[in-house]
């Protein structure tokens, strides 16, 4: 059981990132991203027992991370949500470059809009994961995933230029 508890703390030290990142997305403020984490965790604890490591840690772990927030987002009844700060960080390298600037936060915006499933998705594509590993994740075809991929760039392209 020690040696379980030690796996266990080990993988979630090493993947804090990806729920602090989640917990951005999918909570309003510090004390539900808090309480979002807290949640995941417990729930990764619950299903670590059942993980057999037929697919990567971190895809066992997004999947649990997403659903846990998206369940968690239903039993509060919360709309509104907030992006993650760090995915502006991602691209803005150049404080001078004010309408670049405008131009990503203006993306950021119209992301905040979208649905929960939506938002999951654009994470899991900022982060970098393939159409397979998003489907992994999300247990969409990867047909499926590159359909509501080519949705929702079209969505945030109409609207953008509304």
């Amino acid at each position: 059981m020690q040696q379980q508890r030690d796996n266990f703390i080990q993988i979630i030290k090493a993947n804090e990132g990806i729920i602090y990142k989640i917990t951005h997305v999918y909570a309003r403020d510090e004390e539900e991203q808090k309480d979002l984490y807290q949640e995941i965790v417990y729930q990764l604890w619950k299903s670590f027992p059942s993980f057999q490591a037929r697919s990567k840690v971190s895809t066992w772990l997004y999947r649990v991370a997403l659903n846990t927030s998206i369940a968690y987002l239903n039993k509060s009844k919360k709309v509104k949500h907030t992006l993650l700060d760090d995915f502006q960080q991602w691209e803005i390298e150049d404080e001078q470059d004010t309408e670049f600037k405008d131009r990503v936060q203006l993306l950021y915006d119209h992301i905040h809009r979208l649905n929960v499933v939506e938002k999951g998705l654009v994470l899991l594509y900022l982060e970098g994961k393939s159409y397979e590993e998003i489907a992994t994740i999300t247990g969409f075809t990867i047909t499926n995933v590159g359909t509501r991929l080519g949705r929702i760039k079209q969505k945030l392209k109409t609207n953008i230029k509304k």
